[in-house]
């Protein structure tokens, strides 16, 4: 397991779409005398008081942007068609891969367009699966969603999270998987956590501070606090087992290895992946905690234990990941025993099962599986369908099966039971789209950034596409924080594909896919690396005429919304349309709110003086200029978003909207009941990406001919209509 998945413009325009700019009227943004003195700079913060969510102002600035925006996206003509298609195309069956119990497999399972996953149980390879819980039951729009569940050791109880309107926070809960029916325990106040179940029906999880009713969704997130709840007790029983008051940030994440002994405790600063781990004897009650790793040097996962040896993931002295033993009883590093050696290629994890090692490595961002026996030797690659990504390959270290999913932008999600003992896999579930998929490949390309660094970027489109410069191009990225842009499919880029679309992805710097030095060179005071690797890839594209700067859109979200506003902002030339999506864009404020100081890790801090001048130099909110024109710009954000709180967005609207000096529009669009992404139901997510792609529509001259399958399939209702969601408004 990696414990840091649970934390980590200027173009011609038609005189018809002129005129219709000239008509739009933003709302009124007013502007307060506020200047901060940031290490002797006067920074005008004019827009401040969008800080403040519950103020009638903000929620009257609120309801006149969404008023304007919607009105202006309800009036593109093909609003509607494309909507209508992306729901057909969203109305397949999907699964999600399956953790092995026991005798139980527990899944999750979408027949199409219902809101949330369903999780399914079946008893045995054939049972007959049964659903055990429908989050579509939480609430009637869809909005209180289920992030994450995990099975008690005698495989008798479920137990869950919720979070609701997309935040962050979540709440706890139990069922028997028997009978369905749920215990009283809740446990509240949870973020960034699991739930680690001890050998007789106790978890040990993490929680914070309640907080205020009227800010929870902006205060500051510190001082995280490691508890042991045992079921049938009230949670203001619950024994605190770890905190640290002289480490506001620390965070804490709780493991309990197979063999239940003892409790392994991962030890966080900020968003960075290298940890600290610390340990506690579980065979004897009250014990100390074990600092065992307490360097914060490298990255240090578990994946497993045999004995007093733990089996170790590592970055230490292995940039680019290798799997260690470390013997309780001598943990000197100089007793440390090498397994797998690093390779040439990223490793970015491992599973530990039937004393084999089953490795998944990136090679140019896309998954190779190498199968190791106890010992570190290599029994087997295991042969993928494509050039695409694998998930799973967990499950207990006594099992003889696991299971792991492959998709590409090409292959819906597919999961396969790979048999331990022949090593061969076969498919468990597979889904089936009525849309045709043969006329689409993905190509890698490989181009040069602006200091010369060789970038990889992943091009999905027809087979017969025309390089005639004609094409519209959705070029995305992310670049930050060690996570690297892996092949995956979904119905919202098939619909862009149809639509005659190129999608461009580009793993650029800041990312995780070339291990510690390829992150290391897009962070802070390097983060400039990143822009550049971007800004090059529509450079490229243009220069290999795939596209023109009038027929290219960039689109990002969370950091790579700080991505496309940095990038709008330096080379608003180039591009014809933008879409920043729940982005980071005040750069000098991003640590004051909920969980944003963990992000000093990554993009340096404010506070300090060389790391303020990096910051404050590509700071989208800081960068804009009065009087540029910039391209068609639709920002995205949501009012339940406590990851990146919409403040970033409004702000960065408003001053957009008032620097605008041509025709293009710059309009915001907002969510309400929603938040960072996470969760979000179907019904929303088709509404939102039917918004963008009619913006793009709009705004980048295409199309839509006769031949396009929305113009040509019947209007009827899709299997499983799902209801469309009235317009947002102000309320919070």
């Amino acid at each position: 397991m990696s414990f840091r998945r649970v934390f980590r413009l200027c173009r011609v325009l038609p005189l018809a779409a002129v005129a219709l700019y000239a008509q739009l009227r933003y709302p009124q943004s007013r502007k307060v005398e506020q200047v901060d003195v940031l290490h002797g700079v006067r920074v005008a913060d004019p827009y401040r008081w969008l800080e403040d969510a519950n103020s009638p102002q903000t929620k009257q600035w609120i309801e006149d942007q969404n008023k304007l925006t919607f009105s202006y996206l309800r009036s593109i003509p093909e609003r509607d068609a494309i909507r209508h298609r992306l729901q057909q195309l969203w109305d397949y069956e999907r699964f999600s891969s399956v953790g092995k119990h026991g005798p139980l497999y527990v899944y999750r399972r979408n027949s199409g367009l219902q809101n949330q996953d369903v999780v399914y149980v079946q008893s045995g390879l054939k049972g007959e699966p049964r659903v055990l819980l429908d989050p579509n039951t939480f609430s009637s729009d869809g909005t209180v969603a289920l992030t994450s569940y995990n099975v008690s050791r005698d495989h008798k109880i479920l137990g869950y999270r919720v979070s609701e309107g997309g935040s962050d926070w979540q709440e706890a809960r139990f069922l028997e998987i028997e009978t369905g029916k749920h215990l009283p325990d809740r446990l509240q106040w949870l973020k960034f956590t699991t739930l680690a179940w001890t050998k007789d029906h106790g978890v040990f999880y993490v929680r914070y501070q309640a907080p205020d009713a009227a800010t929870k969704l902006q205060q500051l997130n510190s001082f995280p606090k490691l508890y042991f709840h045992r079921l049938g007790t009230p949670q203001s029983d619950d024994q605190l087992i770890y905190e640290r008051k002289d480490q506001k940030e620390w965070g804490f994440y709780p493991w309990v290895p197979e063999d239940g002994q003892i409790l392994l405790i991962y030890v966080s600063k900020g968003t960075s992946d290298k940890n600290a781990l610390f340990y506690q004897d579980l065979r004897s009650p009250g014990s100390p905690v074990i600092e065992l790793l307490r360097g914060f040097d490298a990255e240090y996962s578990v994946i497993g234990k045999e004995g007093s040896r733990l089996l170790v993931y590592t970055t230490w002295q292995a940039p680019r990941g290798r799997v260690i033993a470390i013997d309780l009883g001598r943990p000197a590093r100089e007793h440390w025993q090498e397994i797998i050696p690093q390779a040439a290629e990223k490793l970015t994890g491992a599973g530990y099962i039937n004393r084999k090692f089953l490795a998944v490595y990136l090679k140019d961002a896309r998954s190779e599986v190498r199968i190791f026996d106890a010992g570190g030797r290599l029994l087997r690659n295991l042969a993928l369908p494509g050039l695409g990504t694998v998930g799973g390959l967990g499950g207990r270290q006594s099992e003889t099966e696991t299971f792991y999913t492959f998709a590409s932008f090409t292959t819906p999600g597919t999961i396969y039971r790979l048999d331990l003992n022949t090593l061969e896999s076969t498919v468990f579930r597979e889904p089936r789209l009525a849309a045709d998929l043969t006329p689409y490949e993905t190509r890698q390309v490989f181009y040069h950034s602006k200091d010369g660094a060789r970038v990889p970027m992943f091009l999905t489109c027809r087979k017969d596409i025309r390089l005639d410069g004609a094409n519209p191009v959705l070029l995305t990225g992310y670049g930050g924080f060690n996570s690297p842009r892996l092949p995956g499919f979904s119905a919202a880029t098939l619909g862009w594909l149809e639509m005659g679309g190129i999608y461009a992805s580009a793993n650029l710097r800041g990312g995780g896919e070339y291990g510690d030095e390829w992150h290391e060179a897009g962070m802070k005071l390097r983060k400039q690396n990143v822009f550049d690797d971007f800004i090059a890839a529509g450079e490229w594209l243009i220069a290999n005429r795939y596209t023109t700067r009038k027929k290219l859109a960039i689109m990002g979200g969370s950091n790579g919304g700080l991505l496309v506003g940095a990038c709008l902002n330096q080379r608003p030339d180039l591009f014809g349309a933008a879409v920043p999506q729940v982005g980071v864009m005040d750069m000098l404020r991003f640590h004051k709110f909920t969980i944003g100081w963990a992000w000093v890790s990554d993009y340096g801090s404010p506070d300090n003086p060389e790391e303020f001048k990096a910051i404050y130099a590509y700071s989208p909110l800081h960068n804009i200029k009065p009087g540029a024109r910039y391209p068609a710009t639709l920002v995205t954000t949501a009012d339940h978003d406590d990851r990146v709180v919409p403040a970033h967005s409004f702000k960065y609207a408003a001053a957009l909207q008032a620097a605008q000096a041509g025709p293009a529009p710059i309009v915001i669009r907002i969510q309400t009941r929603a938040g960072h992404g996470s969760g979000k139901p179907v019904a929303m997510r088709i509404e939102e990406t039917a918004d963008i792609y009619a913006f793009l529509v709009k705004n980048l001259g295409i199309a839509l001919g006769a031949n396009w399958p929305g113009a040509v399939q019947p209007l009827a209702h899709a299997r499983g209509s799902v209801t469309s969601p009235a317009l947002p408004t102000a309320s919070f």
